[in-house]
């Protein structure tokens, strides 16, 4: 039995909820156990300097963790990020702009910001999940009839990794993930396809096998968090995803 009950496959609870703030082109809450992370979208009317009459849009993605958030206070990051910061938000990027037609947003940028607001593990899965669901509701604003829908394909993430026991763990609290042999991140879209395995051996090393389990138990818990995806967009917008014309 996991520390908080679980089965080895089982998620934790999962809350997730568009339109979480008023301002932004789209916007999502999501909740997985006690971590939480708010995502917000927005598009500006210009690129970056190498894409300028090109056609194309471009997509980045910022990530902060608020001082609250942990159970030590974490300082602001004001004038420099630290390399785990920059490494994440180059994640977000990279997993959404694997699932968005950029020539589709024009010469537009659109800007992601991942907010968390509890850290408990997962904080970069669960915003590569929210923020999928922002940028759909952000992508409705510029969307006209008849054309490409920027977002091409649904994508998530999850963790997954290996205890000291040997024994393989979908989506690890922190005090899993803190006591891991092994832990791996998974981000996947909708079709099945791998965007990124992130995955390191702490105290001992593991076998390919080992690997195969755990993406295993990862693609089952990302089949989950799409579906829950589409039930956040709604009739509304969940058609969109993919659509042409």
């Amino acid at each position: 039995m996991r520390i908080d009950r679980r089965r080895a496959d089982e998620m934790r609870e999962v809350y997730l909820e568009r339109r979480a703030q008023k301002f932004p082109a789209g916007s999502a809450l999501i909740e997985v156990g006690n971590t939480k992370v708010l995502c917000a979208a927005t598009i500006e009317d210009k690129v970056p300097a190498f894409l300028k009459g090109t056609g194309t849009g471009w997509l980045n993605a910022e990530y902060s963790m608020l001082p609250g958030a942990t159970a030590e206070r974490n300082s602001r990051e004001r004038s420099k990020i630290s390399g785990r910061t920059m490494e994440i938000q180059r994640l977000i990027g990279r997993a959404l702009r694997a699932v968005t037609d950029l020539s589709a947003i024009g010469e537009r940028s659109i800007i992601v910001d991942c907010d968390v607001l509890q850290a408990d593990g997962g904080t970069r899965t669960a915003s590569i999940t929210g923020a999928f669901v922002a940028l759909v509701e952000a992508c409705e604003t510029i969307y006209k009839v008849g054309g490409v829908f920027p977002v091409k394909d649904f994508v998530a993430a999850i963790s997954a990794g290996i205890s000291q026991d040997g024994e393989k763990l979908l989506d690890l609290c922190y005090a899993e993930d803190s006591t891991a042999a092994a832990d791996c991140n998974v981000v996947m879209t909708g079709a099945g396809e791998l965007v990124e395995v992130q995955i390191t051996a702490e105290k001992k090393a593991f076998t390919r096998s080992q690997l195969n389990e755990l993406l295993d138990l990862a693609e089952g818990g990302i089949a989950e968090l799409i579906s829950m995806q589409k039930d956040a967009l709604g009739r509304d917008l969940v058609w969109r995803v993919g659509r042409v014309g």
